[in-house]
């Protein structure tokens, strides 16, 4: 139950990594006047080697929880490791069995950090949620809540917060929206944060050495048999090492003797075949998404212009979006864009707003 008091200062949840965003966002939501208790996610078990890049590990507890005492602020762990692996690792796991290629950061966006998170910590009494992504919202004019892109383009990571609803950005600040890493770095030193020169966590924290195949192994416990790569036109190729190795538009490590550059066009899950082909095979201009969010609106009213990217790091493309059901969009790029993956995020822009999104299912040539 909450106690406080009807004038206390109003108390920001932050959601902290470890690293020097979230330590930062804590400092500047302190400076805004906010009360901020600091909170981790305890999401896995595993071993971490030295070497790896991930979030969410032994050490970034501890640098949190040294940020947070450097802050004054009321610091928790929570152990989350089992609504983890029923939200983010076993579907991710399902995904890649059907032969898609998810993205779990999208997912731990979506049903932990900005959702199982919050309800676990309503006893705490928080106003709102903090983070470090960069990212920025604001009101429009109608009373909705809008999502935009982070005043650096480098840093901006609004691609996996698309999915966020009404409520959960009317929630939410993000302190670190308007500045640039080198900003952030110098408020963490300024303060005295240790961590303000660590690097950046860029691994996935439950498969650290990247090796999807290796970890899907030892998680499911089932082994992947090898089968045929084929062409096209179902001429074999050679022999891949079981389907749950390979991603759309991968090149190395096939180990097929061609004679020209070969990819992975698609999978087949059902056949246990991998189809490769040349570069020119991996274009596409249309797809279909589900699983669709949008921001501005509730729903598209006819075709719209838009800019549209299918994976983290791309440069935005122009396309034409149309709603086509209650949970799907079309969405037609001006030209052919590589290797889209089926189980990635299409997020859709105008400008620095974020229209929307939703995951792909299907794509089609034209």
């Amino acid at each position: 139950m909450n106690t406080r008091r009807a004038d206390a200062a109003p108390r920001a949840l932050v959601a902290m990594s470890g690293g020097v965003d979230s330590s930062v966002a804590a400092l500047l939501m302190a400076r805004e006047g906010y009360e901020c208790v600091g909170v981790t996610m305890k999401l896995w078990d595993g071993h971490v080697g030295p070497d790896s890049r991930t979030c969410c590990c032994a050490d970034d507890a501890a640098d949190a929880r040294a940020a947070a005492y450097r802050l004054g602020m009321p610091y928790y762990v929570m152990n989350m490791t089992e609504d983890f692996d029923r939200q983010v690792i076993r579907p991710f796991a399902a995904e890649y069995e059907a032969g898609r290629t998810p993205n779990p950061c999208v997912e731990c966006n979506r049903c932990m950090k900005f959702t199982r998170l919050w309800d676990k910590c309503l006893p705490l009494g928080c106003d709102v949620m903090a983070t470090g992504h960069y990212a920025r919202t604001e009101r429009s004019a109608d009373g909705r809540w809008l999502l935009k892109k982070a005043v650096s383009p480098d840093k901006d990571q609004s691609y996996v917060l698309y999915m966020l609803s009404q409520a959960e950005l009317g929630r939410t600040r993000f302190p670190l929206g308007a500045l640039a890493k080198s900003q952030v770095r110098a408020l963490a030193e300024e303060r005295g944060l240790l961590n303000a020169r660590k690097r950046e966590s860029q691994d996935i924290c439950f498969v650290p050495d990247g090796d999807y195949a290796a970890f899907l192994r030892r998680y499911t416990g089932r082994d992947y048999p090898p089968g045929d790569f084929v062409d096209g036109a179902g001429n074999v190729l050679g022999r891949h090492g079981g389907i749950v190795g390979y991603t759309i538009g991968q090149r190395r490590g096939l180990g097929v003797a061609a004679g020209r550059p070969l990819y992975v066009r698609r999978k087949d899950v059902a056949a246990n075949t991998v189809v490769l082909g040349e570069n020119r095979e991996l274009f596409s201009r249309r797809l279909t998404a589900n699983n669709i969010n949008l921001i501005p609106t509730d729903r598209l009213d006819g075709t719209i212009r838009c800019r549209a990217r299918v994976r983290y790091n791309q440069k935005e493309q122009p396309a034409a979006v149309t709603q086509t059901g209650p949970d799907e969009l079309e969405v037609i790029f001006d030209e052919p864009q590589r290797a889209i993956a089926p189980g990635q995020a299409v997020v859709l822009y105008d400008g620095d707003l974020v229209l929307g999104g939703g995951t792909i299912c299907r794509t089609e040539d034209m």
